[in-house]
């Protein structure tokens, strides 16, 4: 019997205590894990942007509209350095059969798939997709919510566009597509453009939302951004185009305080599970006293008292740490992360837990139970045999 297995024997002298002891940690590990997720989901569309696309959009803000001959400008190549454009326009439709259900829906014409390669479809049902103005191409993660299949007669409402007048917006699943990249949202429904622009009144056709260009080899994103925003500089609309990774980040802006205080939390978290593992440590030091005190009597000496106590912090620490993980990955990955995937598709199109910050948490889980017996263990280690036999706990 070594040192060490003695150690470990001693996180079960009091089994309730270190039962409570174990979930306050494996809470607080799940906590610092799921947070550390929200921030990895949150900050992924930026860290895995193409570095060859641009966005433009209206200058003023984003949800204002631009003419679609800007887009026809980009797409006929009349700035230098574009390899292909595409255009889109939210929609912001809602299937009344699943009102409770949100996606992102977007007009959107052909060259956009191009841009966005990224969308993986069939060869067959891209092309039935693309002879059939109501056809539309829904991400795999939403088909399969919805129950949808390619077929199917799908109607919507839009918040922002009124019915057509021949009936209400009305589409076809032709396609399905799945995600090659990480920051593409598989919860999309996408459709043709000349649809909705067609259905439109005079004072709100060839009106888009957005474009998105590719960058020719040997180009920079940035410079062709600054070419693309002087090409519209005498037109009533300016525009602001910008590389997709600084689009992404853009939109991180308005929440870099949230952001910020949630990396702070993640810190107060630790702190919490110090305290926690602090607390259960010093009290069965304090209990064992004696024990201590007989021990050092008959020849051990004050380094084995501490291995004593930090072992036993560190191997409720390591139960504390695996625990957390184990509930982790159902509840942050399997359930929360199906959730917003399914859900918030825009925001979080790829929730799962970063391998790099399981194996910190259950490192810190380890670094924080010796640091929580450190204390303990150096007091008990000093205390004088006839004092440790006569304490009473």
């Amino acid at each position: 019997m070594t040192l060490g297995s003695v150690a470990a024997r001693n996180v079960l002298r009091n089994k309730f205590r270190t039962i409570l002891t174990i979930f306050g940690v494996a809470v607080a590990v799940l906590t610092f894990v799921l947070i550390r997720t929200v921030l990895y989901a949150w900050t992924s569309a930026g860290d895995y942007a193409a570095k060859d696309r641009i966005v433009t959009r209206h200058k003023v803000t984003f949800v204002m509209t631009l003419p679609k001959r800007y887009a026809d400008d980009l797409a006929g190549k009349k700035v230098a350095g574009i390899e292909k454009s595409g255009h889109a326009s939210w929609f912001g439709g809602k299937d009344p059969n699943h009102d409770h259900e949100f996606f992102g829906t977007f007009a959107i014409n052909d060259a956009y798939l191009d841009v966005y390669s990224e969308f993986s479809t069939p060869k067959a049902e891209l092309d039935d997709w693309k002879k059939n103005k109501q056809g539309a191409i829904v991400g795999d993660v939403l088909a399969k919510k919805l129950g949808w299949k390619v077929g199917d007669r799908v109607t919507l409402q839009s918040g922002i566009y009124p019915d057509p007048a021949d009936g209400p917006w009305t589409f076809t699943i032709s396609a399905i597509y799945t995600a090659t990249a990480k920051s593409v949202d598989r919860s999309t429904f996408l459709f043709h453009y000349d649809y909705l622009n067609d259905a439109q009144p005079a004072n709100r056709k060839d009106q888009i939302g957005w474009i998105a260009s590719r960058v020719s080899s040997g180009e920079s994103a940035p410079d062709l951004s600054l070419k693309i925003d002087k090409h519209f500089d005498a037109e009533d609309i300016q525009t602001l185009s910008q590389d997709e990774r600084a689009f992404n980040s853009s939109f991180l802006a308005g929440i870099s305080a949230i952001l910020g205080a949630m990396n702070l939390v993640s810190g107060v978290i630790l702190v919490i599970m110090l305290l926690i593992l602090g607390n259960t440590i010093a009290m069965g030091v304090r209990e064992r006293t004696q024990e201590y005190g007989v021990l050092r009597a008959i020849g051990f000496l004050p380094k084995h008292i501490v291995i004593f106590i930090m072992g036993e912090a560190i191997v409720t620490g390591a139960i504390g740490g695996v625990v957390g993980l184990a509930i982790s990955y159902p509840i942050v990955q399997g359930g929360m992360g199906r959730w917003l995937e399914e859900n918030m598709g825009n925001f979080f199109p790829y929730f799962r837990i970063p391998l790099r910050d399981a194996v910190l948490a259950f490192v810190l889980s380890l670094v924080l139970g010796a640091l929580a017996g450190l204390l303990p263990a150096l007091g008990a280690s000093k205390l004088k045999v006839t004092e440790a036999l006569r304490r009473v706990a």
